[in-house]
């Protein structure tokens, strides 16, 4: 859906990504509008080094960036935006071209990159993992001097008592905004050179037994990966009612995470392909780290949207455990993309098996996409389907 939102310096077209005439979420919510307004009227210096942190589909770096575009930005005045999300960076491009401002006024990072050596405003949206904001605050703190301005926002309920910890422990003084429209500002004085601490992340454990050659393997978990701090349920289970694959198949752990799925088929099947995809940096990361420890051989590792790149009838399997959330929304829109990049990418006779919650009804959609849908296991909060493309 594409729509408007006003900001003080004028108004900017925003899409999300990818972009779809029938989703009717918006691109930016009221915390983006909030930190727009505050920064305007506030005065605050917009012509240094600007970092914008977990800009969802580029509502911040494109108003900021159009900004700055109609003022001389002095040597040294950069506008970087850091992102988890391959569909965020893709988004801001978008956004960026839709409103006439060049890609390069903006450096696009990933929370996987070296980050700035010098900050001069920290402008962050507050994301849903504490621990992907505990890790990134550690990450960006040795760029922040005592003049840097530091302010976060987030909906109301998204902000907790322990972000404003986190903020306080890791950067300075923390106090929040009055709430507008339900959304909220942070404000950080930072004190560089303040006990931080060491940054937890990334995270290792130990897998537990009873999960076949997966037992005691180590998993590295990087900070906002889903269920960092140990096995899921859902991916207990799924692993449990993996199909068994001969060699020379070609596997993707579709949605991969930190990669226990795929690495599972790739130590039950040697000789099989395995390629992990997600659109989160922090999870091919994981993966990437996960399968370098447990595995022998060589994998392929992606971030992008889906299957998107993937050649059409190049695969024999898809393993997937799509999300149903979208941020703060529930939606099928991401399953259903991931479902129809499968059948796409599958050859005949290839196969997607699916884990879900039995709620979510992903068997309707397969039988409407692939023309059939089997279940192969249930218990009383998920099942795991099957479908094979004709």
């Amino acid at each position: 859906m594409n729509d408007r939102v006003t900001t003080p310096w004028g108004a900017c077209e925003l899409t999300r990504f990818p972009e779809d005439p029938r989703d009717r979420l918006r691109a930016w919510d009221a915390s983006d509008s909030y930190l727009l307004r505050h920064l305007a009227a506030s005065d605050t210096p917009l012509d240094g080094a600007v970092v914008v942190l977990g800009d969802r589909w580029g509502a911040l770096t494109t108003a900021l960036a159009a900004h700055r575009a109609t003022r001389t930005v002095p040597a040294g005045g950069t506008l970087t935006q850091i992102t988890d999300s391959f569909l965020s960076h893709q988004a801001a491009r978008a956004n960026l071209a839709r409103n006439g401002v060049e890609e390069d006024a903006v450096r696009l990072l990933t929370t996987q990159d070296k980050p700035p050596s010098r900050i001069d405003v920290l402008l962050v949206r507050v994301p849903k993992s504490l621990a992907l904001l505990e890790d990134q605050l550690h990450r960006l703190a040795p760029g922040v001097h005592e003049g840097t301005v530091v302010v976060g926002t987030g909906m109301v309920k998204e902000i907790h008592t322990s972000t404003l910890k986190l903020f306080e422990r890791i950067l300075g003084p923390t106090r929040t905004s009055l709430a507008e429209q339900k959304a909220r500002l942070i404000f950080c004085t930072p004190e560089p050179g303040r006990d931080r601490g060491a940054d937890p992340w990334p995270y290792r454990y130990r897998l537990p037994d009873g999960i076949g050659p997966l037992s005691g393997r180590a998993v590295t978990n990087h900070a906002g990966v889903f269920c960092a701090d140990r096995l899921d349920i859902g991916t207990r289970f799924f692993l449990r009612h993996l199909p068994v694959t001969r060699g020379g198949s070609r596997i993707v752990d579709l949605g991969c995470g930190n990669g226990v799925v795929g690495l599972a088929a790739a130590l039950a099947d040697p000789g099989a392909e395995v390629v992990f995809v997600d659109e989160s940096y922090q999870a091919v990361a994981s993966a990437r780290a996960t399968y370098r420890d447990n595995a022998g051989g060589t994998a392929e590792f992606r971030v992008g949207d889906g299957l998107s790149g993937v050649p059409d009838a190049s695969v024999d399997l898809v393993l997937n455990n799509p999300p149903f959330h979208s941020h703060q929304a529930t939606t099928d829109a991401t399953a259903w993309r991931m479902f129809t990049g499968a059948r796409r990418a599958l050859r005949p006779g290839g196969e997607l098996w699916v884990i879900g919650n039995r709620h979510l009804g992903y068997h309707m959609k397969l039988r409407r996409l692939f023309g059939n849908s089997e279940l192969v296991a249930s218990d009383a909060k998920f099942v795991v389907l099957k479908a094979v493309k004709r």
